[in-house]
């Protein structure tokens, strides 16, 4: 047996307290407990689903294609009518590409977002097809048509390997076998039917599961040669998706007697229940893998909405306590690339007072540095901790629109916003920025936003939603996006594209006066009001996902960073805080290993 030095390299070390940054698997002693302990990094125990973005055409009944929850194919499908439209998603949106030859719905499908294969289905108008499309990457092509025509059937593997079963009419228990230029009839499964979920590589491992009629638990397993029966799945239904493999596969939706979000796992055993879909729905479109599958569309209604499945096993990430800033205060702003580098400025000290005063933080310790030459709150803030930008806030007008640049070591008055402003969401660098929302007095709300390039200030398209208080995050003044705000508390997400503003999938916790972190395909959303929340949320480019709230409820902070390294800082909580905190997109557990 290897002995830990063998296996790490070093014997056991003596801590005082714990190593700064322990090797996952890599066991010390702490001299001050006088226990052994190791560490291992947090992931998640179950999988789960996320909005995505919506298809740009409702439908039921789709081929699908495809090896992630970031590349797939939507193709054909019914609204009505039969559709021919077929559209691919890169994991934030969908794109409309060329169509189908032939408009059909109830089929499968299989293959990648290069090769794909449209077999069978029905074009609404009389039998059902036989025929076969092709997709290279940029057109459909008809190929060999099936033996037996038929639709609702299901079908795995790729344009060279692929197999076909069950179907209707009948039900069908005929399987045939794809070479790359025919099908061939190869042993029919045990038990005949349709509107399965289907799983496999290629024309030589697949899976097929439920189905009817009647609606089916049954699970069969094909080896190239011969169907097997296995293990049932828990809830017996029809018009269901799969994906993955036949030892990893994945089963969503599908209706049991009404409409079902259900997902279950198969291991190659048995399957096991997982988290439901978010939107129940049968007769949907899904692909991928066991640990990364997309479902869209279906039914009731031709659906354009998508959620993306992440398997267990990722990475958890989680805010942790910094060193607390000299001077308490909240409605502050923040600039900085990572919690490690961050600058903290203006706000309301108790009293309430104005606060002028900027703060810097190093990653070990805060430091005061020179003030803005305006004291202000409510301002909006983005940059780095040498190269930032402060604009707008309350400053006794009562609102304003003064513009300071900071070079790292003083604040310069520049030229002033278009709109008077408060309250608002800001995003970008100090010399490419963009600011939207806010309010010009008491109680206001505007639409107004505008671009800074590093001189002056330019009113563009306004958002859809006007409001004041919102959280922001973006690269530049070409791309961003804002959340949340008042009045009231609201959920409302729109990105910017460097011309026009977007609605989007709304934050899952309405709120206003939060954080904001990231990009517009990677972003944070943390904290806010009312009342005072510590609730963290993370954007993907499509949707948002609740993920580890902060250590201490938290509204109208410092923020800024990235969703791998981000920070709250300040703020108010019953009170103004002078408390921080970062974000990292890992964390770890340390356990002590008893020697009793």
């Amino acid at each position: 047996m290897a002995e830990y030095k063998e296996i790490h390299g070093t014997k056991i070390r003596n801590y005082t307290t714990n190593p700064d940054n322990p090797i996952t698997g890599e066991v010390w002693y702490n001299d001050t407990d006088n226990v052994l302990k190791f560490q291992y990094p947090n992931t998640t125990t179950s999988g789960s689903w996320r909005t995505g973005g919506n298809l740009n055409t409702g439908r039921s009944r789709p081929g699908s294609a495809g090896v992630s929850n970031s590349s797939a194919l939507a193709f054909g499908g019914e609204s009505p009518p039969y559709r021919t439209q077929t559209e691919q998603y890169d994991g934030s949106s969908w794109t409309e590409v060329n169509d189908l030859n032939v408009q059909k719905a109830n089929f499968t499908g299989c293959g990648t977002v290069t090769a794909a294969l449209a077999s069978g289905g029905d074009d609404g108008s009389g039998p059902d097809e036989a025929t076969n499309e092709q997709w290279n990457g940029t057109n459909w092509t008809e190929v060999g048509d099936l033996n037996n025509a038929r639709a609702g059937l299901g079908q795995a593997g790729t344009t060279t390997s692929s197999v076909v079963f069950g179907g209707v009419p009948s039900p069908r228990a005929v399987t045939e076998s794809w070479n790359g230029s025919t099908w061939t009839e190869v042993a029919d499964l045990n038990n005949g039917r349709y509107y399965g979920g289907s799983a496999g590589t290629d024309s030589t491992s697949a899976l097929y599961f439920g189905g009817a009629t009647p609606n089916t638990a049954d699970t069969e397993s094909w080896n190239g040669s011969a169907w097997t029966e296995v293990n049932n799945l828990n809830t017996a239904r029809t018009s269901i998706r799969g994906s993955g493999t036949v030892p990893a596969g994945l089963a969503f939706g599908g209706n049991d007697g009404s409409v079902t979000g259900k997902t279950e796992l198969w291991n190659g055993t048995s399957w096991s229940e997982q988290n439901d879909l978010s939107t129940s729905r049968s007769d949907l479109g899904g692909t991928g893998s066991q640990s990364s599958a997309l479902a869209f569309g279906g039914l009731p209604g031709g659906k354009t909405d998508t959620e993306e499945w992440t398997g267990a096993g990722q990475p958890i990430g989680a805010w942790s306590t910094i060193a607390s800033a000299n001077t308490a205060r909240h409605a502050l702003a923040g600039a900085g690339a990572t919690s490690t580098a961050q600058l903290a400025f203006g706000g309301l000290e108790p009293g309430p007072t104005r606060s002028a005063k900027t703060e810097s933080y190093s990653g070990t310790s805060w430091t005061e540095v020179n003030d803005l030459t305006t004291a202000r709150y409510a301002p909006g803030g983005t940059g780095t901790q040498t190269a930032a930008l402060a604009g707008g806030g309350q400053d006794g007008s009562p609102t304003t629109g003064k513009t300071e640049l900071w070079n790292g070591t003083n604040w310069t008055e520049v030229n002033d916003m278009s709109s008077i402003r408060r309250g608002f969401g800001m995003f970008g660098t100090s010399t490419s920025a963009v600011a939207a929302s806010g309010d010009g007095g008491p109680t206001g709300t505007d639409t107004d936003a505008e671009t800074w390039n590093g001189t002056n200030w330019t009113e563009v398209n306004n958002l859809n939603t006007p409001r004041r208080n919102t959280g922001g995050a973006g690269a530049d003044s070409t791309s961003g996006l804002v959340f949340g705000g008042s009045p009231g508390t609201q959920l409302a997400t729109e990105t910017w594209n460097g011309s026009n503003w977007t609605e989007v999938n709304d934050l899952n916790t309405a709120r206003y006066a939060l954080g904001g972190a990231g990009v517009i395909g990677s972003a944070l959303a943390f904290g806010g009001a009312t009342p005072v929340k510590a609730n963290t949320e993370e954007w993907n480019g499509a949707g948002w996902t609740e993920t580890s709230d902060l250590n201490t409820i938290k509204e109208s902070q410092a923020s800024g960073g990235t969703t791998t390294n981000a920070f709250s800082s300040l703020g108010y909580s019953t009170t103004s805080v002078a408390t921080a905190e970062e974000w990292s997109s890992t964390s770890n557990t340390t356990k002590t290993i008893s020697t009793d």
